[in-house]
């Protein structure tokens, strides 16, 4: 879920998966693969930035099994290569 501002200054808070595409004419037009469209203060890149950060987050809490089947709770970072992986 990412909040937004829609025009009116109301605060939003849309699901990011339902995202279709973005329209900038010269608002921001949000569509969602519901046919819903929602205007928006937020442009397109800072949409496209809140989308990502929270992506993000949500990809930082789960568990990865590796190419050789081990579970670890993060991606491998430039360091672990170091440590005998």
């Amino acid at each position: 879920m990412i909040h937004l501002t829609r025009l009116n200054q109301a605060p939003l808070v849309v699901n990011a998966d339902l995202i279709e595409h973005i329209e900038m004419t010269p608002d921001t037009v949000i569509v969602l693969t519901t046919g819903q469209k929602i205007l928006v203060r937020e442009t397109a890149n800072e949409i496209i930035e809140k989308v990502v950060c929270f992506r993000r987050s949500v990809l930082e809490g789960l568990p990865l099994v590796t190419a050789f089947g081990s579970v670890t709770t993060r991606p491998p970072g430039k360091d672990d290569a170091h440590h005998g992986q």
